[in-house]
């Protein structure tokens, strides 16, 4: 009996030790990374893509792209949205003084899936010299396949303002949209790829004569940098055995 007994002790502490493991790694708050880390995550085709922790308020680029979904009132101030604090899309509209907002509001842009709107600036408000939007269309039917076509989007018309380099933000959990992280980084770096193998074609055929981008900087909030990180490197390994 008391063997028995002791046995059933020694699987009860080993029941426990497990859960109590279990419950420390589950719980585990996430690594984050400093607002201005950066890393050079790689090249692909001359193209350095880096990661960014940054704003796209605040990331002195060419050119800052940011991505939106059709309006809807209070899209991007209210929850599931990030709080404003964490919030780049909110950052941006303070930057312009409410006009992102503005212009959405009023059906200036729409937000359909892959419709662009350039805008430059007001002195002094905001880090890049110009800013494109990029529509994402129904946030009720996204997809993460969209954003291969959003990035090719983005380096196409980076291509054409002729901007040696461009900051990039999905803007998708500023948004409310649970994304899968790795997966919306890697498919923006493909669709940048594809984009630049393209025009390489046509530069090589005489038909195009637009400037080389040198670098991409994928923005990510603190709390993403990695796994973002993890998606690119991916995708880099991916589209250099193509």
């Amino acid at each position: 009996m008391k063997t028995i007994l002791s046995q059933s002790l020694v699987i009860a502490a080993l029941v426990f030790s497990a859960l109590n493991f279990a419950q420390t790694t589950t719980t585990a708050p996430p690594k984050t990374a400093a607002i201005g880390t950066s890393k050079n995550w790689g090249s692909v085709d001359g193209i350095s893509i880096i990661g960014w922790v940054q704003g796209p308020s605040s990331a002195n680029t060419d050119l800052q792209v940011a991505c939106v979904f059709e309006y809807t009132e209070g899209d991007i101030f209210n929850a599931p949205a990030l709080p404003a604090s964490l919030n780049g899309l909110v950052h941006l509209d303070e930057a312009l003084k409410g006009e992102l907002t503005n212009i959405r509001k009023s059906g200036q842009f729409q937000g359909h899936s892959l419709e662009t709107i350039l805008i430059t600036p007001p002195a002094g408000s905001m880090s890049a010299k110009k800013l494109l939007l990029i529509g994402l269309g129904d946030r009720n039917k996204f997809t993460p396949d969209l954003m291969t076509s959003v990035g090719e989007v983005a380096a196409r018309e980076a291509m054409r303002l002729g901007v040696a380099n461009f900051a990039f933000a999905s803007d998708l959990k500023d948004a409310g949209i649970d994304s899968p992280t790795a997966l919306i980084a890697g498919n923006v770096v493909r669709g940048i790829v594809h984009a630049n193998r393209s025009e390489n074609y046509l530069k090589e055929h005489q038909l195009s004569t637009t400037k080389k981008i040198e670098k991409v900087y994928l923005l990510s909030g603190p709390a993403f940098f990695e796994t973002a990180g993890g998606g690119i490197s991916e995708a880099i390994a991916e589209v250099k055995k193509k």
